[in-house]
């Protein structure tokens, strides 16, 4: 039985990734019975899935083996033991400056992840400058609390999502010193009854102050993914985001490198406006990878304006497609970066 299961794996393994196939074999994730092959995978990419169902079943069907598979997120570890009730992962983007599109890499991060199958969170992190509310189209939306003591979060597009824009008047300023702001990051993010959730996804602020130490320091963070954009300006504050998390021990998955190219929307001309392959060549010189280069599109910014993210429309766009793809390169490359944690939820059939 044993030799049977090697050689099924050793075909998945030349046709799915030898270290992701590997990884999952290292964690138990394979079971062969009776001639199905089950892959107990522990996140959700169905494209991923269907694209090695297709490379390899002639070979498996030549071993007399079928390939089935059922999902369900595993819970990593984090750099803190200090769990909140109900979240597996918590996944914090950050930029290291403003500008480069951080809250519209988060949000549609976030509903693509959901459209994979995951149950996922927003946390918006920005105490001086919230933009979910806005984003998810829910700007006069406010928490309701059952017990006077913890609020629901809000609903949107599939998702739940808090924020200080929730719970203060969209027009006023915040005007907290550090300590302050990070007391109230820390109230949201604790005291909001989340449900069980996959994954949580942090949208942070600029820079490398409180609030970033608070997230690092009490909050039991899976990763980080930095969100740049490929200028020299935006990739020296994005190398000091990539330092200050491994000082807090918070690995990075990955960057994204945003407003790649712009792409004219009448007739298609693709220009490097903000020059070219600067998030590759910083991933490359911090041993990282650039998970994906995203364009700069009118259409991203008037979907978000709109309350409607990209993700939420047609999922066949090359935009909406862009961000359902790396969501699975997000939630492969988790898994195959971090440890295991040690929680388990029953598993759940996605096909």
């Amino acid at each position: 039985m044993n030799g049977k299961l090697d050689k099924a794996i050793a075909v998945l393994a030349a046709s799915g990734g030898n270290d992701l196939i590997q990884t999952l074999q290292s964690r138990g994730a394979f079971k062969l019975h009776d001639g199905v092959l089950t892959l107990r995978l522990p996140f959700y990419a169905p494209a991923w899935f269907n694209s090695l169902q297709a490379k390899t079943q002639v070979k498996l069907a030549a071993l007399g083996i079928t390939l089935h598979c059922t999902s369900q997120v595993a819970t990593l570890q984090s750099n803190i033991a200090n769990p909140i009730a109900g979240i597996k992962n918590v996944l914090v983007v950050a930029s290291g400056k403003g500008g480069v599109g951080k809250s519209t890499v988060s949000v549609n991060l976030a509903l693509a992840l959901a459209a994979k199958g995951a149950k996922v969170g927003i946390l918006d992190a920005d105490i001086y400058g919230p933009s979910m509310p806005l984003m998810l189209g829910q700007s006069d939306a406010r928490p309701e609390s059952h017990d006077g003591k913890t609020m629901l979060p809000i609903k949107a597009h599939g998702v739940v999502a808090n924020s200080i824009g929730f719970l203060v008047d969209k027009n006023d300023a915040t005007v907290w010193r550090g300590p302050m702001a990070s007391k109230a990051l820390a109230q949201i993010l604790r005291e909001t009854q989340w449900g069980e959730l996959d994954y949580l996804v942090v949208d942070m602020p600029p820079g490398t102050g409180d609030i970033q130490l608070t997230m690092a320091q009490q909050v039991p963070v899976t990763s980080a993914l930095i969100v740049t954009t490929p200028q020299n300006v935006a990739l020296a504050d994005a190398t000091k985001g990539i330092n200050m998390f491994a000082k807090v021990n918070v690995p990075v998955v990955g960057l994204v490198e945003n407003m790649s190219m712009h792409v004219c929307s009448q007739c298609g001309h693709e220009e490097a406006i903000f020059d070219q392959g600067g998030g590759v060549k910083l991933a490359d010189a911090h041993n990282s990878e650039c998970l994906a280069q995203l364009p700069l599109h009118r259409q991203y910014r008037e979907d978000t304006d709109a309350g409607t993210p990209t993700v939420t429309k047609s999922v066949d766009s090359p935009l909406s497609q862009a961000y359902l793809e790396l969501a699975e390169k997000v939630a492969i490359k988790l898994y195959v970066d971090c440890p295991l944690g040690v929680q388990t939820i029953p598993i759940v059939s996605v096909n």
